[in-house]
C-alpha cells in the first residue's frame, strides 16, 4: 500500500494531479483545497490512500495529515465512497468539517457537495465524538479546541490564512472561549 509520495508535480487537473517519483507518475484524486496548494513543478509531499475495488486501485492524496484523516473517516460512514469524501473536501477546510460534526452543525454540512440532509445526520451519528486527530510529529492529540475557534473567528469577517497563524500561536490548551478572545485581540492590533 502506498501511503506517502514525494515528487514533482507533473500534471494538475480539475480533480486530479500527477506526481512524478523516481521516473514514474503517479496519478492521484485531490480535494481542491490539496489542489490549490500544488502548482506545476512544485516540489510535494503527500500524504495518499490507496483505495483497492475488484476494477480498480485509486490513490487519493492529502497536502496535509489532518485532511487525510478526515477523509478516512468520513469513507467509514455508510453511504459516503471515497470520491464522496473528496467532493466533501473541496467544500471546507477540514478543521471546519470536523467542527461541524462536533457542534451537530448538519446544515452546515448539507451545504457541502455531494451531502444532503440525511447524509449530513449520518456523518454526524457516525463520527461526532470519535474523530481523533493525532498530531504525527509530537504523537499528541491535536489542538482539540483549534476547529470551533477557527469557525468562530471566520464567521466573524477575519480571513481563514490570518486566523490559521494566530491559532497555531496559541497553547494547545487554549479552550474555545480564551481562544475565540484571544483571536480577536490579535486580528484587531
Amino acid at each position: 500500500m502506498i501511503s506517502f509520495l514525494e515528487g514533482e508535480v507533473l500534471f494538475l487537473e480539475d480533480s486530479t494531479l500527477t506526481v512524478k517519483v523516481g521516473g514514474v507518475g503517479y496519478e492521484l484524486h485531490a480535494s481542491l483545497n490539496t489542489l490549490s496548494d500544488c502548482a506545476l513543478g512544485d516540489k510535494v509531499q503527500m500524504h495518499v490512500h490507496t483505495h483497492v475495488r475488484e476494477d480498480a486501485l485509486q490513490l487519493f492524496g492529502f497536502s496535509s495529515v489532518l485532511e487525510k484523516q478526515i477523509f478516512l473517516s468520513l469513507i467509514k460512514v455508510n453511504g459516503v465512497g471515497p470520491k464522496s469524501a473528496v467532493q466533501i473536501l473541496s467544500g471546507a477546510r477540514p478543521e471546519m468539517i470536523y467542527g461541524w460534526i462536533e457542534d451537530s452543525n448538519a446544515k452546515a454540512l448539507a451545504s457541502l457537495p455531494k451531502i444532503g440532509k440525511k447524509t449530513a445526520e449520518q456523518i454526524i451519528l457516525s463520527l461526532k465524538g470519535k474523530l481523533v486527530l493525532a498530531d504525527l510529529t509530537s504523537g499528541e492529540s491535536s489542538f482539540k479546541d483549534r476547529p470551533q475557534i477557527i469557525s468562530a473567528l471566520v464567521n466573524l469577517g477575519f480571513r481563514l490564512g490570518d486566523v490559521e497563524k494566530v491559532v497555531d500561536q496559541m497553547d494547545p490548551k487554549t479552550d474555545l472561549d480564551q481562544g475565540v478572545r484571544t483571536g480577536l485581540q490579535a486580528l484587531t492590533n
